[in-house]
Protein backbone atom coordinates (compact mmCIF):
# COMPACT_ATOMS: atom_id res chain seq x y z
CA UNK A 1 0.00 0.00 0.00
CA UNK A 2 1.06 3.49 -0.91
CA UNK A 3 0.68 6.59 1.59
CA UNK A 4 -2.41 7.53 0.33
CA UNK A 5 -5.34 8.30 1.92
CA UNK A 6 -7.13 4.81 2.93
CA UNK A 7 -9.71 3.92 0.84
CA UNK A 8 -13.61 4.33 2.42
CA UNK A 9 -15.33 1.35 2.61
CA UNK A 10 -19.19 0.28 2.72
CA UNK A 11 -20.65 -2.63 4.48
CA UNK A 12 -23.32 -4.07 2.26
CA UNK A 13 -27.07 -4.49 4.04
CA UNK A 14 -29.32 -3.80 1.80
CA UNK A 15 -30.53 -7.63 1.16
CA UNK A 16 -34.37 -8.60 2.02
CA UNK A 17 -33.00 -11.40 3.69
CA UNK A 18 -35.89 -13.90 2.25
CA UNK A 19 -34.05 -17.36 2.66
CA UNK A 20 -33.58 -16.49 6.39
CA UNK A 21 -36.98 -15.86 6.98
CA UNK A 22 -36.96 -12.28 6.31
CA UNK A 23 -35.21 -12.17 9.66
CA UNK A 24 -32.47 -9.61 9.71
CA UNK A 25 -29.53 -12.03 8.99
CA UNK A 26 -26.82 -9.50 9.67
CA UNK A 27 -27.92 -9.33 12.91
CA UNK A 28 -28.04 -12.67 13.87
CA UNK A 29 -25.49 -13.48 16.19
CA UNK A 30 -22.13 -16.00 16.18
CA UNK A 31 -20.51 -15.90 18.93
CA UNK A 32 -22.43 -13.55 21.02
CA UNK A 33 -22.06 -10.63 18.45
CA UNK A 34 -24.46 -9.87 15.60
CA UNK A 35 -22.26 -10.92 12.14
CA UNK A 36 -22.13 -7.72 11.03
CA UNK A 37 -20.46 -6.90 14.10
CA UNK A 38 -17.70 -9.14 12.49
CA UNK A 39 -17.73 -7.32 9.68
CA UNK A 40 -17.39 -4.19 11.07
CA UNK A 41 -14.11 -5.24 13.09
CA UNK A 42 -12.81 -6.82 10.03
CA UNK A 43 -13.08 -3.72 8.34
CA UNK A 44 -11.96 -1.39 11.02
CA UNK A 45 -8.76 -2.67 10.81
CA UNK A 46 -8.15 -1.96 6.65
CA UNK A 47 -10.09 1.17 6.40
CA UNK A 48 -10.51 4.55 8.10
CA UNK A 49 -14.02 5.85 7.05
CA UNK A 50 -16.96 3.05 7.11
CA UNK A 51 -20.67 3.48 6.09
CA UNK A 52 -23.47 1.14 6.10
CA UNK A 53 -25.67 0.50 3.62
CA UNK A 54 -29.04 -0.11 4.37
CA UNK A 55 -32.88 0.63 3.46
CA UNK A 56 -35.52 0.56 6.44
CA UNK A 57 -35.28 2.06 9.50
CA UNK A 58 -31.57 2.86 10.54
CA UNK A 59 -32.01 2.47 13.79
CA UNK A 60 -31.52 -1.16 13.84
CA UNK A 61 -27.37 -0.53 13.65
CA UNK A 62 -27.36 2.25 16.18
CA UNK A 63 -24.90 0.18 18.85
CA UNK A 64 -22.09 0.10 15.80
CA UNK A 65 -21.51 3.97 15.67
CA UNK A 66 -21.59 4.82 11.71
CA UNK A 67 -23.43 6.20 9.31
CA UNK A 68 -26.07 4.49 7.25
CA UNK A 69 -27.50 5.61 3.84
CA UNK A 70 -30.13 4.54 2.19
CA UNK A 71 -30.28 3.24 -1.64
CA UNK A 72 -30.47 6.35 -3.81
CA UNK A 73 -32.25 3.56 -6.07
CA UNK A 74 -35.50 2.86 -6.11
CA UNK A 75 -36.35 -1.13 -5.72
CA UNK A 76 -33.98 -3.04 -3.97
CA UNK A 77 -32.02 -2.70 -6.85
CA UNK A 78 -29.10 -5.10 -5.73
CA UNK A 79 -25.71 -4.74 -4.23
CA UNK A 80 -24.49 -2.46 -7.42
CA UNK A 81 -27.03 0.35 -5.28
CA UNK A 82 -25.40 -0.03 -2.17
CA UNK A 83 -22.25 0.72 -4.23
CA UNK A 84 -23.76 3.67 -5.69
CA UNK A 85 -25.05 5.07 -2.10
CA UNK A 86 -21.30 4.27 -1.04
CA UNK A 87 -19.66 6.54 -4.16
CA UNK A 88 -21.92 9.17 -3.41
CA UNK A 89 -21.35 9.20 0.03
CA UNK A 90 -17.63 8.99 -0.31
CA UNK A 91 -17.38 11.66 -2.97
CA UNK A 92 -19.59 13.94 -0.61
CA UNK A 93 -17.96 13.24 3.26
CA UNK A 94 -14.53 11.72 1.54
CA UNK A 95 -12.99 13.57 -1.12
CA UNK A 96 -9.83 12.60 -0.81
CA UNK A 97 -11.04 8.94 -1.42
CA UNK A 98 -9.90 7.77 -5.18
CA UNK A 99 -11.28 4.30 -3.77
CA UNK A 100 -14.74 2.65 -2.01
CA UNK A 101 -14.10 -0.99 -0.82
CA UNK A 102 -17.19 -2.75 -0.53
CA UNK A 103 -18.02 -5.89 1.72
CA UNK A 104 -21.32 -8.16 2.17
CA UNK A 105 -22.97 -7.59 5.68
CA UNK A 106 -23.41 -11.42 5.68
CA UNK A 107 -19.81 -12.42 5.15
CA UNK A 108 -17.67 -12.57 8.88
CA UNK A 109 -14.96 -14.69 7.81
CA UNK A 110 -13.64 -12.29 5.07
CA UNK A 111 -9.91 -11.77 4.82
CA UNK A 112 -7.82 -9.82 7.14
CA UNK A 113 -5.59 -8.72 3.89
CA UNK A 114 -8.64 -7.57 1.71
CA UNK A 115 -7.76 -3.72 1.27
CA UNK A 116 -4.07 -4.83 1.00
CA UNK A 117 -4.34 -7.41 -2.00
CA UNK A 118 -6.94 -5.23 -4.14
CA UNK A 119 -5.18 -2.09 -3.68
CA UNK A 120 -1.88 -3.80 -4.61
CA UNK A 121 -3.32 -5.46 -7.96
CA UNK A 122 -6.25 -2.47 -9.49
CA UNK A 123 -5.48 -1.75 -12.60
CA UNK A 124 -3.59 1.76 -12.74
CA UNK A 125 -6.28 3.23 -14.91
CA UNK A 126 -9.05 6.04 -14.71
CA UNK A 127 -12.09 3.78 -14.02
CA UNK A 128 -10.80 0.67 -12.34
CA UNK A 129 -12.55 -1.84 -9.98
CA UNK A 130 -10.60 -4.94 -8.28
CA UNK A 131 -12.92 -7.62 -7.38
CA UNK A 132 -12.00 -10.98 -5.15
CA UNK A 133 -12.11 -14.63 -6.01
CA UNK A 134 -11.43 -17.47 -3.92
CA UNK A 135 -12.14 -21.88 -4.79
CA UNK A 136 -12.27 -20.58 -8.40
CA UNK A 137 -15.30 -18.78 -7.66
CA UNK A 138 -15.95 -15.03 -7.90
CA UNK A 139 -17.19 -12.96 -5.10
CA UNK A 140 -18.31 -9.32 -6.89
CA UNK A 141 -19.61 -7.43 -4.02
CA UNK A 142 -16.00 -7.86 -2.68
CA UNK A 143 -14.48 -5.16 -4.96
CA UNK A 144 -12.52 -2.19 -4.96
CA UNK A 145 -14.30 0.80 -6.74
CA UNK A 146 -13.10 3.84 -8.46
CA UNK A 147 -15.63 6.54 -6.94
CA UNK A 148 -14.94 8.62 -10.04
CA UNK A 149 -17.73 5.74 -11.61
CA UNK A 150 -20.58 6.96 -9.82
CA UNK A 151 -22.34 8.65 -12.85
CA UNK A 152 -21.66 5.50 -15.03
CA UNK A 153 -23.47 2.92 -12.38
CA UNK A 154 -26.42 5.59 -12.10
CA UNK A 155 -26.78 5.91 -15.74
CA UNK A 156 -26.42 2.12 -15.40
CA UNK A 157 -28.76 1.71 -12.67
CA UNK A 158 -31.35 3.94 -14.02
CA UNK A 159 -31.68 4.97 -17.45
CA UNK A 160 -30.25 1.50 -19.00
CA UNK A 161 -32.21 -0.78 -15.81
CA UNK A 162 -29.40 -2.79 -15.49
CA UNK A 163 -28.43 -4.72 -12.14
CA UNK A 164 -26.03 -7.29 -13.38
CA UNK A 165 -22.88 -6.43 -11.43
CA UNK A 166 -20.46 -8.28 -13.91
CA UNK A 167 -21.83 -6.42 -16.69
CA UNK A 168 -21.07 -3.31 -15.69
CA UNK A 169 -17.58 -4.37 -14.40
CA UNK A 170 -16.31 -5.87 -17.41
CA UNK A 171 -17.12 -2.16 -19.13
CA UNK A 172 -14.11 -1.16 -17.29
CA UNK A 173 -10.38 -2.00 -16.70
CA UNK A 174 -10.74 -4.72 -13.79
CA UNK A 175 -8.79 -7.21 -12.45
CA UNK A 176 -9.53 -10.72 -10.00
CA UNK A 177 -7.72 -11.08 -7.06
CA UNK A 178 -7.23 -14.78 -5.32
CA UNK A 179 -7.52 -15.39 -2.00
CA UNK A 180 -6.96 -18.81 -1.64
CA UNK A 181 -7.84 -22.09 -3.09
CA UNK A 182 -8.94 -25.27 -1.36
CA UNK A 183 -9.52 -22.84 1.76
CA UNK A 184 -12.04 -24.20 4.42
CA UNK A 185 -13.90 -22.28 5.58
CA UNK A 186 -14.18 -19.76 2.22
CA UNK A 187 -12.97 -16.84 3.13
CA UNK A 188 -16.38 -15.44 1.54
CA UNK A 189 -18.36 -18.08 3.07
CA UNK A 190 -21.16 -15.91 3.66
CA UNK A 191 -24.77 -16.82 5.68
CA UNK A 192 -28.13 -17.36 3.63
CA UNK A 193 -29.97 -19.62 5.57
CA UNK A 194 -30.42 -21.13 9.28
CA UNK A 195 -28.63 -23.65 7.97
CA UNK A 196 -25.43 -21.60 6.81
CA UNK A 197 -25.66 -19.84 10.11
CA UNK A 198 -25.40 -23.02 12.11
CA UNK A 199 -22.41 -23.97 10.01
CA UNK A 200 -20.61 -20.50 10.94
CA UNK A 201 -21.49 -21.25 14.49
CA UNK A 202 -19.33 -24.47 14.17
CA UNK A 203 -16.29 -22.81 12.87
CA UNK A 204 -13.52 -22.31 15.45
CA UNK A 205 -14.38 -18.53 16.83
CA UNK A 206 -10.42 -17.72 16.29
CA UNK A 207 -11.62 -17.70 12.81
CA UNK A 208 -13.42 -14.51 13.89
CA UNK A 209 -10.91 -13.11 16.34
CA UNK A 210 -13.60 -13.17 19.47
Amino acid sequence: MTNAPSPSAVVLAGGLSRRMGEQEKSLMEIGGQPIIGHVISRLQKQADSILISANGNPDRFDQFKLPVEEDTVEGFAGPLAGILAGMRWCAANHPESKYLLSVAADTPFFPDDLLEKLLADIPQEEGAIALASSNGQRHPVFGLWSVSLADELQHFLVEEGNRKVMLFVQRYPNCLVDFGQNTDPDPFFNVNTPEDLALAKSYKLGALNV
